[in-house]
């Protein structure tokens, strides 16, 4: 599959972003015209830079107000594009994008564009040229691809043929079944992008919020496979447009569009096996059965605190690593592993972010083909060196360059409990809370990170994405979106924090970046764990007790009902589905935290709860300008 990307898509000077392009992994590149103009080197320089790279100049981009036009207007469009021409012979490409004609002076009518672009057609033909055709949403008479098409065909000139923006389609909620008809000798180039879905001006709309396909809420599938039902085999190629990407690093941002485009590429083709669309050969998206474990880093003399506060969950001491100093607790079917090695990550880890949730492993159906498909997709594979007797776990880079574990059951993965750890008898074992499984990671990114991380684990994993919502912080807003699967064994819930005087953005500044910062366990009883927490000397977060005067009126809770989540601190939400229980810990360390939740058909993530529960931990916090003790 033959990938492509708009310069305009990335920040930094022309000559970064065709390195960040290149490095990524793609074949072409798309240059746009404002990119050329403010760089210093001659249009032929810029075709060796490009080539010399390993990639070929797909489109120049985009030429502007053409057909349609009234004399004296109209022979003067003709000189532009005749200076087009010699800067894209200068250069060393093929095909210009002509964009539907905005200027109030245009006239309507399909004949009168039809002539104009077999006179066009004629012209780039005596320099080996082609010209393509895109119908913008917000043209001025031409604003759908059919019409554009209709043009194209009119025009009859075999230089002259139709680009077509997914983007221009879907936003306009076009029929993308239109495109199937459309020969695919005609189709010059297809431009990708997505975008989230927001009721404003078209114009606007794209010109600051379309992102990655598979980051959006566009149906990009649908129109790639209409594209692919024509037979079409070229070039698959990302114009974005958006404000935050132009800000961003242009080799992260090159990364995730490559990444969508395979992603894209691969659904195609395992929802139409007969498309001609060339796709890299990749296993399928990782079914995940839940998460095996989660491995925090810390030091020899911090350690004894966060295994006290482990405890006091209701967590056992089941066994130790027969050559490393890395204890497992266990409690229903969750695994926290407490890792205090020195050397190797875990302690590269701890020396930069301090005390963390360094990584995480996931139950998968195959952990070898997990990680295959997720290097196919661009993450990076994480190998570090193994003591004899040790199983070699497969495992990428993931969120602020922790680690993603993969583990089965079809190999002796699924037994490295048993293999690699000495059990161990806990003589000051505490009383089980109940708590079963993991509900849900919480993992807090910067903001400009999100989409990235988003995309990352629905490419790579079985799960999709929800709806991003407002998480309502004293100091600010943080964006917040789930990953999930069907059956809810595997819940991420990715928090973009904007500023640092939220938790959110407290936490990546004083760890030195994204990462874990707290996990839910889930019980089936709120009531009964609260009880046994106790017992264990757990002390819960306090809530203010203005939150349940409010409750009992807002829910019309039961007095005796609400001064029972009361006296536990237990926070309470429902939805059209059902109830949410929640109890917290104070924070430890820099804003890492426990959660225990119960779910009675509740889909959601108490949301709502969030400036209550955000507010009581931040009492909790390390005051500014204390230094860490």
């Amino acid at each position: 599959m033959k990938t492509s990307i708009a310069t305009v898509s990335l920040s930094g000077d022309l000559r970064d972003k065709l390195e960040a392009i290149a490095k990524a992994g793609f074949d072409g590149v798309e240059i746009f015209e404002n990119d050329f103009l403010i760089f210093d080197e001659s249009p032929r320089q810029v075709g060796k830079m490009v080539r010399d790279l390993g990639m070929e100049i797909t489109l120049f981009q985009p030429f502007r107000d053409f057909e349609g036009m009234p004399e004296p207007l109209r022979s003067r469009t003709f000189d532009r594009a005749e200076r087009k021409f010699d800067v894209m012979q200068e250069m060393g490409t093929d095909l210009v994008l002509v964009c539907s004609n905005v200027s109030p002076a245009s006239l309507g009518g399909l004949d009168r564009a039809a002539v104009d672009f077999h006179e066009l057609g004629e012209r780039a033909a005596k320099r080996g040229l082609k010209v393509g055709y895109e119908a913008l949403a917000w043209g001025r008479h031409i604003h759908d691809h059919r019409d554009a098409w209709e043009i194209v065909r009119r025009a009859d000139h075999p230089n002259i043929g139709l680009i077509l923006d997914s983007f221009h389609t879907l936003s306009r909620k076009i029929d993308v079944n239109s495109i199937r008809s459309i020969p695919k000798e005609k189709i010059f180039i297809i431009q990708l992008a997505d975008a989230p879905l927001i009721d404003m001006d078209l114009l606007f709309w794209s010109r600051h919020f379309r992102n990655m396909p598979g980051e959006g809420d566009l149906p990009v599938l649908d129109f790639m496979k209409a594209v692919a039902a024509t037979g079409y085999d070229g070039y698959l190629s990302l114009e974005i447009f958006n404000d935050q990407f132009r800000g961003g690093s242009p080799a992260a941002i090159a990364v995730d569009g490559r990444r969508s485009l395979i992603y894209l590429g691969d659904q195609v083709k395992r929802q139409e096996p007969e498309s001609s669309l060339p796709v890299p050969a990749m296993p399928p998206r990782a079914s995940v059965e839940g998460v095996a474990f989660v491995e925090f880093t810390v030091d020899e003399d911090e350690a004894p605190q966060l295994e006290s506060l482990i405890a006091s969950l209701g967590f056992r001491k089941v066994s130790r690593h027969k050559t490393k100093s890395v204890t497992v607790f266990r409690q229903g079917g969750i695994n926290l592993v407490v890792n205090t090695e020195q050397k190797g990550f875990a302690g590269a880890s701890y020396a930069v972010h301090g005390t963390s949730a360094y990584a995480a492993g996931l139950m998968v159906a195959d952990a070898k083909a997990a990680v295959e498909r997720a290097v196919a997709l661009g993450a990076e594979r994480f190998r570090q060196p193994i003591d004899p007797g040790e199983i070699e776990m497969p495992a990428v880079r993931g969120v602020g360059g922790g680690v993603l574990y993969f583990l089965d059951r079809k190999t002796k993965l699924g037994r490295i409990w048993e293999i690699e750890f000495d059990p161990v008898e806990d003589t000051a074992a505490p009383q089980p809370a109940g708590l079963q499984s993991i509900d849900h990671i919480a993992q807090t990114v910067k903001y400009e990170e999100l989409l990235t991380w988003l995309l990352f684990y629905t490419s790579i994993l079985d799960a999709h994405k929800t709806p991003m919502v407002d998480i309502i912080d004293p100091s600010g807003i943080v964006r917040s979106q789930a990953i999930e699967n069907a059956d809810g064994s595997l819940r991420i819930t990715m928090n973009g924090a904007e500023n640092r005087n939220t938790l959110a953005g407290h936490f990546i500044a004083e760890t030195f970046g994204s990462g874990i910062q707290h996990l839910a366990f889930e019980t089936e009883d709120i009531f009964a764990t609260a009880a046994a927490l106790a017992a264990n000397g757990f002390v819960s977060l306090a809530i203010s007790p203005n939150y349940y005067d409010d409750l009992e009126a807002r829910f019309g809770l039961d007095a005796e009902f609400a001064e029972r989540l009361k006296a536990n601190n237990i926070l309470y939400d429902r939805d059209e589905h059902g109830e949410y229980f929640q109890l917290y810990s104070p924070t430890y360390g820099e804003g890492l935290f426990f959660e225990i939740v119960e779910r009675r058909g509740y889909r959601g993530y108490g949301a709502a709860n969030a400036i209550f529960r955000i507010a009581a931990l931040r009492k909790h916090l390390r005051p500014a300008g204390v230094p860490r003790a």
